[in-house]
């Protein structure tokens, strides 16, 4: 059995970090990152600076890993998240062949984390899937707060659905499915991912679990036992969401590799290289990160 990995850590973890993480860092993290073999990632977002500082200068990150980092590997898809046709439009001037869109559960979260309403969010959605069709650029999808919300509480698995279903009609290859603020346990994950596989593909599932309260590994070994292949993480438990106050990092890239790998489950990851990319990464913010694999000594 194989499991692909998509590192979210160069973006979704570091939008929500104290440490301003320069260009040229943040190129070096993602060659770490993929000479750990990592094939899929987010480097970047074209979002407001103001909104999202952390993310500033993606275009001309993008344009540089282009020239001298992804032309070193093969078969990288390097997925950028944008808002609107703003950002849809930048990442177009910037030569991007994949992008992300985004869309809540809950029309609280909504309203603070892009300022409109769920309705309004389809609409800037639609814009910039049209776009991307026009320039025959690919595009992921992102439901948030799948099994809660800081705002509204738990989130029943009908709103979910039937937001889900919109953003696959948008002809997403795949759909990540967040649990933002780290409440979700196992049950709930088999019970919401058995419904969401009578609506979607098995292969266009992804589930992104936040480690807030310790239960991001139980819920990728549920997602698992459905049948689902996908998981996004990010290296060394890296980032948090800006406008979800407590929701500590994503689960940790290597942590979950660990876990996959002791259950004979390949995902064409170099665990001690993803171990040394996190130490790496503590030396340079000065600060541990939550990974558990940074932490021992490897055999």
């Amino acid at each position: 059995m194989k499991v692909k990995i998509t590192e979210v850590g160069p973006r979704d973890g570091l939008q929500n970090e104290k440490s301003v993480f320069s260009i040229a860092q943040r190129k070096t993290l993602i060659n770490d990152l993929l000479k750990a073999g990592v094939k899929h990632l987010e480097p970047g977002a074209f979002v407001s600076p103001v909104w999202v500082p952390r993310m500033a200068g993606s275009d001309k990150l993008h344009k540089q890993l282009s020239k001298s980092v992804f032309s070193k590997y093969k078969n990288i898809r390097a997925t950028y998240l944008v808002p609107n046709a703003i950002g849809m439009q930048t990442a177009i001037d910037s030569g991007v062949k994949d992008v992300a869109i985004f869309a809540s559960s809950t029309e609280a979260f909504a309203q603070r984390n892009t300022n409109c309403s769920i309705k309004e969010s389809f609409e800037r959605m639609t814009e910039v899937v049209n776009m991307a069709k026009q320039n025959k650029i690919k595009v992921r999808g992102y439901l948030s707060t799948v099994f809660g919300c800081p705002y509204e509480g738990k989130v029943s698995e009908s709103k979910v659905l039937k937001v889900a279903e919109k953003m696959f009609d948008f002809g997403v290859y795949e759909l990540s499915f967040g649990d933002t603020i780290g409440v979700a346990n196992p049950k709930q994950v088999r019970s919401l991912t058995k419904k969401i596989q009578a609506l979607i593909p098995n292969e266009k599932i992804v589930m992104h679990f936040h480690d807030t309260r310790g239960m991001a590994l139980a819920n990728i070994l549920a997602s698992l036992d459905c049948g689902v292949k996908n998981f996004d993480s990010s290296i060394g438990g890296l980032g948090g969401c800006p406008y979800a106050e407590g929701a500590t990092g994503n689960v940790a890239t290597e942590d979950v590799v660990n876990m996959l790998h002791q259950m004979g489950v390949k995902t064409g990851l170099d665990l001690e290289q993803l171990v040394k990319t996190t130490r790496k990464l503590e030396k340079s913010m000065g600060r541990a990160l939550p990974s558990k694999l940074s932490k021992i000594k490897l055999s």
